[in-house]
């Protein structure tokens, strides 16, 4: 492209953008990034894009933000691509491409785009916050796939119930303001882990699958166009601490959404690297594959980058195990605890039933443990701190149907609500929200009596009258059930997946797999569980390329306590709750210089 042409556009460009509206143009729907009706923290940096669905010429393309030229509210870089190609070299369209542009204004703002005879427009909201932090701390306490029926099982095989009523509560139970939350993607209705946590943490909805951008129609994960995250508008304004605490892959969609931007959560070698760029002072959780180079044994890297040096150069402690974890509670400098090659063993088989991959991780910290020493540590900072932390398992043992693991991990994710609200009581500055990033469609429909006569586990259930409460017992004092195998036991059920045997048993030998794929790539009933007396087959009503079940778009349960809750109520989308986030830490509030 020539240097006039290349002229021509940025100054055509600069003035459109200058208002954060997007541009329009192409063939059948142009598309602009951010989407219509986006909200955008004042002075959080975004990318802006717009893809036309035909080849132009730069000097066919005007934008403009509220009428004005872009130039006159914006600035910026910009790139002008003459033909993007998606997978198989297929011709998309022209694009234009902003990085990095800012808003100060608080308002809204039309962006215009025309490109020959299209013509497309978007609105934004652009807001302030309120000019005083109303919290020095936020604990962020995410239970992945957390629904309603997890909090009620959890209750009550934490509890027990007796004549109808709860013999105790969670911890979450007394966390006073509450708020239904939207949960569904840009591109569907239905969601995952990636897009619903990446809403909570940049303001943005995005699609399946994506983190910290909004997923473009190139096939390149990594270069869509970015928004900020919250970790990241906590470095560039505040000297607070951040820290990130999980039971999964810390490189896992939801940790990874605190600071990571790719539209393919799967880029999790990349996400090291982004977690490095941002250099949470705590990390902690499994996934220590994705940071040893390819020649190292297990490794998952296609690299030879020694991400545990990297981290150990610029200054972080490295732990291990639980011994070592405890050891460095209290030692200065950045701290990551890696305990697992990849996600942490579940509560159930690591802290009872010594199960899964207990035997080659046998000394794994629990959540209660690694959020101690997360606020332990980030408490030490003057300034405060965000800490983000994860109940990861209640969805990767919901997925498989595994509801007893799920219900244990429930329990001990509000364990560490109730550290959170300890921390809370001695430090009255902290904001504290539990939610849930999306739901499963799971339920409680009454008991297993295995007192019932005879040998069919499906007369073993009771329902309305004949379910009465189940037995089960916490003599110990620990918070969970001495046994998950009692006589009379909670029976879950979920609307949706797999072909499978259902048991109607806690699965003690392992974590269920409900399904296996045959000679067709369909997945079909694991025949492990056919010969178990009484299991009955239940026939799927998912895909038979699923193995097991799916999310559910209900909306998730959010509860807070602290100075800024009162910014929680009614229903909610997800992108809202980053809103009162940056609220909270007054991050959006207004420059005077």
């Amino acid at each position: 492209m020539s240097a006039t042409k290349t002229g021509v556009f940025h100054a055509y460009l600069l003035a459109a953008f200058a208002a954060t509206t997007i541009l329009a143009g192409a063939a059948q729907a142009t598309t602009v990034y951010p989407l219509d009706r986006a909200t955008i923290l004042a002075g959080s940096p975004f990318d802006f894009k717009v893809e036309l669905n035909k080849q132009v010429k730069p000097e066919d393309v005007k934008i403009t933000v509220n009428g004005q030229d872009y130039k006159t509210v914006l600035g910026g870089e910009a790139q002008f691509v003459e033909l993007e190609k998606g997978k198989d070299d297929k011709a998309l369209g022209s694009a234009i491409l902003l990085r990095g542009l800012k808003i100060s204004a608080p308002g809204d703002y039309k962006i215009e785009v025309a490109a020959g005879d299209e013509t497309k427009s978007v609105t934004w909201n652009v807001y302030e916050t309120a000019a005083q932090p109303k919290a020095k701390n936020i604990i962020f306490l995410l239970g992945d796939g957390l629904s309603v029926a997890h909090r009620t099982a959890a209750r009550i095989m934490s509890k027990g119930m007796i004549e109808g009523k709860a013999n105790g509560r969670l911890n979450m139970d007394d966390l006073e303001r509450m708020a239904f939350i939207g949960t569904s993607a840009t591109n569907a209705v239905d969601t995952d882990s990636a897009n619903t946590m990446s809403a909570y943490m940049t303001g943005h909805k995005t699609a399946v699958n994506a983190i910290g951008v909004y997923a473009d129609r190139t096939p390149a994960s990594l270069d869509d166009p970015r928004v900020e995250t919250f970790a990241e508008a906590v470095r560039r304004l505040t000297k607070k601490s951040i820290g990130i605490v999980a039971t999964a892959e810390v490189e896992d969609a939801t940790p990874a959404a605190v600071v990571s931007h790719t539209r393919n959560r799967n880029d999790k070698a990349d996400v090291v690297g982004m977690l490095l760029d941002v250099k949470p002072e705590v990390l902690l959780g499994g996934g220590s594959a994705y940071f040893l180079g390819k020649e190292v044994a297990g490794s998952k890297r296609k690299d030879n980058q020694d991400y545990i040096k990297q981290f150990q150069d610029a200054g972080y402690k490295l732990a291990t195990d639980k011994n070592e974890l405890a050891a460095n509670a209290s030692v200065e400098g950045n701290l990551l605890g890696l305990f697992h090659t990849g996600n942490m063993d579940v509560t159930l088989d690591r802290e009872f039933l010594k199960k899964g991959t207990v035997d080659k991780f046998p000394n794994q910290p629990g959540l209660v443990a690694m959020t101690k020493v997360a606020l332990d540590r980030l408490s030490k900072n003057p300034d405060g701190f965000f800490l983000m932390v994860e109940g990861s398992s209640i969805d990767k043992m919901s997925h498989p149907l595994d509801w007893d693991r799920a219900v244990i991990e429930t329990i001990e994710f509000d364990q560490a609500i109730g550290v959170a609200r300890e921390f809370q009581k001695a430090h009255p500055d902290t904001l504290i929200v539990v939610t849930g990033d999306h739901t499963h469609g799971v339920s409680i429909i009454g008991t297993v009596d295995d007192e019932k006569p005879g040998t069919e586990m499906r007369e073993k259930v009771g329902t309305y009258a004949e379910a009465g409460f189940p037995n089960y017992k916490d003599e110990n004092g620990d918070g969970y059930p001495d046994k998950v195998d009692v006589s009379r036991r909670l029976f879950l059920s979920a609307n949706n997946g797999p072909d499978h045997y259902e048991t109607f048993r806690p699965k003690l030998d392992g974590p269920f797999v409900p399904a296996v794929q045959n000679e067709k790539k369909e997945y079909v009933a694991n025949e492990q569980y056919k010969d178990v007396p009484g299991a009955v087959f239940v026939q799927g009503n998912i895909p038979k390329s699923g193995d097991s079940g799916v999310h559910a778009v209900d909306d998730v349960v959010l509860q807070s306590a602290g100075p800024g809750a009162e910014g929680f109520h009614g229903y909610m989308e997800q992108s809202d709750v980053y809103r009162v986030l940056a609220d909270t830490f007054a991050l959006g509030a207004k420059q005077t210089n």
